[in-house]
């Protein structure tokens, strides 16, 4: 068994996840510093939605927005994290019958996460034509032959569709956005960011949105691993 007297002053500091931050601006730093050090898809984040009676499921996204004043063209207070999906979806079920999710971010390579729940808004159709005419061609079609999530007989009949789009629309060089296809903005309360340490003496401080109107603000507290 180690003796306490053999844990080094690194296992031993105090926390390196500043008190006082502002979340956002916390979270941009990590999400940068991701960008440099992992291989695929830095801004990937498990989205944990549930049915009405409480029956969870969860899935992989990318985060495509995020920031203090994201959303608030179409009315989100206080920023949030915004993702695109197929409303039609399972996932999109979920999210319209009950308009709260959590979102986890997990850097491997830096031995980070980042944990943020809160209520969901759809956003601006406007939002949603802009974000989905900016991906490219291919994946416009490939997103307007899905019935995401539907049953499929054959995987040939999906890449009938593609082609069938393709081709219907290739000369106009984009496709219009299907009716389905949206987006959503998490609206954070409490957004937790974790740092690994030796001997699982890990570092967590939890960030929960408290006020109203011009008295909203975060307040913050260590949490024990």
């Amino acid at each position: 068994m180690t003796s306490p007297d053999a844990l080094d002053d690194s296992q031993l500091a105090d926390s390196e996840i500043p008190a006082g931050a502002d979340p956002f601006v916390l979270f941009a730093q990590w999400l940068a510093e991701a960008q440099e050090s992992e291989i695929n898809d830095p801004n990937a984040m498990a989205l944990a939605t549930a049915t009405p009676d409480g029956a969870p499921s969860v899935r992989m996204v990318l985060l495509k927005g995020h920031g203090a004043e994201e959303g608030n063209d179409y009315g989100v207070i206080g920023g949030g994290f915004t993702f695109f999906t197929n409303a039609g979806s399972r996932k999109g079920g979920e999210i319209r019958a009950n308009m709260q999710a959590s979102l986890l971010f997990h850097w491997k390579s830096l031995r980070r996460q980042v944990r943020i729940d809160g209520p969901l808004h759809e956003v601006s159709p406007e939002r949603a034509d802009a974000y989905f005419h900016s991906r490219p061609y291919k994946s416009q079609v490939g997103s307007a032959a899905s019935d995401q999530s539907r049953p499929l007989d054959t995987r040939q009949n999906y890449i009938d569709r593609v082609k069938a789009i393709w081709k219907e629309h290739e000369e106009a060089g984009k496709v219009p956005r299907p009716g389905e296809w949206t987006g959503f903005t998490l609206s954070p309360r409490r957004i937790e960011f974790w740092r690994d340490r030796d001997n699982r003496l890990h570092d967590r401080r939890l960030f929960t949105l408290t006020g109203a109107g011009d008295a909203l603000g975060w307040s913050d507290t260590l949490l024990y691993p």
